[in-house]
Formats: structure tokens, sequence, C-alpha cells
């Protein structure tokens, strides 16, 4: 999770947003879990708070091996709070480790060489390295939000496709999530993108606490299109892929 969105006041342990979100990194790791038939590796790539992480932990504990919270923006603080610890905070990951995912949630875009870091990571890596991306989708909705948490890009599901491609990297499936919200947020991102040519230096991103019932209901909506994800393969406000980065 991007620091920059807990400045706003938004809290993901209840905030539709993050709740629904992580509906199919649980799912993923469920199946991949059983598939694997031993406990994994969590490497978080480009952690922050590392909330996804945390939320793996708590559901899954006893198929986690150990998991690495990887930023380089953690402080030595943080460091030393967290050595040896069930989930420890890194700045970078160690190299060779076998039986692994790596997650990378919202990451890549606030990279200029994505594939580059892909690269690095499959290098420091063992084998039986998985993955599991989610990134921002689309240009036509790009606004002072992408400006304000710093984004190189939005991609689509194309374009994700090629990166891992180049990557070398095995995709086992790949879809939007945020479907049936994307038509409304991209007529009000059309709307502000005026502004946004005219804003130097954004003060605040998209992201906001919202009244509970509407939390709420927003929460129960996008949790239950979770359920048919894999089915969206023509738009959304976040592209999806899981597959292998590396045998």
């Amino acid at each position: 999770m991007d620091i920059k969105e807990l400045k706003s006041g938004v809290n993901p342990d209840t905030h539709w947003y993050y709740q629904s979100k992580k509906v199919p990194l649980l799912a993923f790791f469920e199946d991949l879990v059983k598939a694997q038939g031993k406990p994994l590796t969590v490497i978080d790539f480009g952690a922050g708070s590392g909330f996804f992480t945390y939320e793996l932990y708590r559901a899954f504990p006893q198929h986690i091996a150990q998991a690495l919270l990887i930023d380089i923006e953690y402080t030595d603080e943080e460091l030393a709070e967290t050595k040896d610890a069930a989930i420890q905070k890194l700045r970078y990951i160690p190299e060779g480790i076998n039986d692994a995912v790596v997650i990378m949630m919202d990451v890549l875009e606030h990279i200029e060489n994505d594939l580059a870091v892909l690269e690095d990571i499959k290098q420091r890596t063992g084998q039986n390295i998985h993955y599991f991306i989610t990134v921002p989708a689309f240009m036509s909705v790009w606004s002072s939000h992408d400006v304000y948490l710093g984004h190189f890009r939005r991609y689509t599901l194309p374009t994700l496709t090629s990166l891992l491609n180049n990557a070398k990297s095995k995709i086992d499936s790949k879809y939007y999530i945020f479907g049936s919200i994307f038509p409304l947020v991209w007529l009000l991102r059309r709307i502000k993108r005026s502004n946004t040519e005219n804003m130097e230096e954004p003060t605040s991103s998209d992201m906001k606490p919202i009244p509970g019932p509407i939390n709420s209901l927003l929460k129960a909506y996008n949790t239950m299109e979770m359920g048919f994800r894999k089915w969206n393969s023509w738009f959304g406000l976040t592209c999806v892929a899981e597959g292998v980065l590396k045998d």
C-alpha cells in the first residue's frame, strides 16, 4: 500500500477499496499453496505499509514460511524493530530465496524502468518463484491522482503482457478488476483532466475516507464482483497478472 494514501486518512483495514482488492490476492495464494503442497516465502516488493502481506499472514499463517516486506524507504529503526520477526522489513531482497511468491501491489507504475526491476528480482531469487502483480489501468483515466502518487504510466492487459513476456515470465492468468465502477471514474477523471494540466504539484490523491454505510455498500459490491474477475478481459481500474516469474 502506498504510504501517501495513509496521509489522506484512509484506513485499509476498513476502506472498501483495499478490503475488496485483497480478495483476488488471497484466492491466488490459497490456490498456490494447495498446488505447491508446502509453505512459501512471501516477498512483498515495494510493500509500503505492508497491508497486503499482513492480510495474507492473518489468513494463512501456517502456509507462510517467512514474509519479507521490501521497500527502500524503510528507516533503520523499522528494520531493527522487525529483525527476525515473522514479518520482516528489509530494503532489498536477500539473494537465493527459493519457493516464493513475489507480490507487487501497484508498484511497477512507480518505476521508470519496470522491466529492469523484474529482471533484477529474477537475478536475486532462486527457483520456483511465482508472482501476483497489480497495476493501475488505462491512460485515459490518468489524473492528478497519478501525478500525486508519482506514477510513470498506467497499463492495459496487452502492455502488462508484453512486459512479462519481455521478462521471460509465464502468465497463468490476467484480468481487470473494478470493472463496473470504471465508467464513472473515467468520466470524473476526464472532467478533472483540464485542472490537472494546470496543476504543477497535486497535494492529495483521490482515495478518501467515506461514510460508513456507503463504504460498506461499496465493499460488499466490489467483493462480490471479484468473484467474476477472471472473465473480465475488457476494462477496469486495475490490471492483474498471476504466474511464474522464474522456474
